[in-house]
């Protein structure tokens, strides 16, 4: 294979050589864009979960709640959420006994109704240092997370708006409490977001007679691949309750995470096709454009496989050149993706009572990256695209004879 001849062609038909590599790099760029995306929805929908250790969270809803239209009787004070409704000692033995479950922890999520609003409190089980909501203490901003009882931390946008800061006096539902930190809820983390977090042992004492109260429960599963089967055992053996995980935001996000999750194989493999033909069919008119050139190269003694080495040499290098394009252009369509948000439909945002449906989205920033394996498959599809490109050069190089090229000449 002769190198120079072949760096040669590539430099002096500049112009042919761009729109080869033009065309392989949109491809590419489509390739890649489509996994990246595909990707980004199955992360997006993971991040509630992840963010918080859990597989699994399970909450009881008031009956009331299943008719939004309904307005709450009771408006006044500390209370648990419709939403929201107590568990009992038993559920929780059950569903921390069930085949599995790897840990179990447990939260109570509150309202406070007062003049100036609604007011969120979530009580947090501070023995689970890496389940449920006390997961939060590791997005503080200044400060530190509740050690004993009468300590607050505040979510730091609703401290600025009600100018309070660390050391300061808060009340919530008649008893004061120590505000100890500030912290800011992570993206994607909405299911443990709240206006005040206390000990659970506080959050349980502002509800009179509920002493051993709770409301979330976390479940963390001993192999992710189980969230079906455990889900199919919560619905038998626990009455009342609702069960989110990853799979149930997949549903609630309806048609673009399942066009997303249904097609993106369809469409990869359609800019794969593409690709290929787009290279063949450019390659083949390069070929049809250049037969003089390879009738005078066979006439001085080159021989059909010479002809075909230099070929496949400059169509794998305009491949190569091709492939690397595509991925930085696959790379730059994917960052600017990054930038935009997906509603998630959360349930636990919403009060129940609520009309506006709107409410109950959350919006999370697509995490689009481009994953090794996504870089090496890229390159290698564009170096396949190549040879199958080549494969055909080839065949159709091999019936070209010397003479019939000169005549036309």
């Amino acid at each position: 294979m002769n190198y120079r001849y072949i760096w040669k062609e590539l430099i002096n038909h500049k112009n042919r050589t761009l729109v080869s590599i033009l065309g392989i790099g949109v491809g590419i760029a489509l390739f890649v864009a489509i996994n990246a995306v595909s990707t980004a929805y199955e992360k997006a929908v993971s991040l509630p979960f992840k963010n918080l250790g859990a597989d699994i969270v399970v909450q009881r809803a008031e009956k009331r709640a299943v008719d939004s239209s309904q307005t709450p009787v009771s408006m006044k004070g500390v209370r648990v959420p419709f939403s929201n409704q107590l568990l009992t000692p038993d559920d929780l033995k059950t569903l921390g006994a069930l085949d599995g479950v790897d840990a179990l922890a447990s939260s109570l999520l509150l309202w406070e109704f007062r003049q100036g609003g609604l007011r969120t409190i979530m009580g947090v089980d501070l023995t689970q240092p890496s389940l449920g909501p006390v997961k939060v203490k590791d997005w503080l901003k200044d400060g530190r997370f509740p050690q004993k009882e009468g300590e607050a931390v505040l979510e730091k946008h609703f401290a600025k708006f009600n100018h309070v800061s660390i050391g300061d006096l808060i009340s919530i539902g008649g008893k004061s409490f120590t505000l100890v930190g500030l912290l800011e809820i992570k993206e994607g983390a909405q299911i443990a977001s709240a206006n005040i977090y206390l000990s659970l042992a506080d959050a349980q004492k502002l509800l009179t007679g509920e002493a051993q109260g709770v409301n979330v429960i976390y479940l963390r599963l001993k192999n992710p691949s189980l969230q079906s089967a455990v889900k199919t055992r919560i619905a038998q053996n626990v009455n009342g309750v609702s069960v989110t995980s990853s799979d149930s935001f997949l549903e609630l996000m309806g048609g673009v995470s399942k066009i997303s999750e249904q097609f993106s194989l369809l469409a990869s493999l359609i800019a794969f096709g593409g690709t290929i033909f787009l290279i063949i069919k450019t390659m083949l008119a390069n070929l049809v454009a250049r037969s003089g050139e390879i009738g005078i190269l066979k006439a001085v003694g080159w021989t059909g496989k010479d002809v075909q080495k230099e070929l496949m040499g400059e169509t794998l290098l305009q491949s190569f050149a091709g492939g690397v394009f595509g991925l930085l252009l696959g790379y730059a369509i994917s960052f600017c993706l990054g930038f935009f948000s997906i509603p998630i439909a959360t349930p636990w945002v919403m009060p129940a009572f609520a009309k506006d449906t709107e409410a109950a989205l959350t919006a999370i920033h697509l995490p689009v990256s481009v994953s090794a394996g996504l870089t090496f498959a890229s390159l290698g599809l564009s170096l396949v695209a190549g040879v199958l490109a080549s494969y055909f050069m080839g065949k159709r190089t091999a019936r070209m004879k010397p003479a019939d090229i000169l005549r036309r000449l």
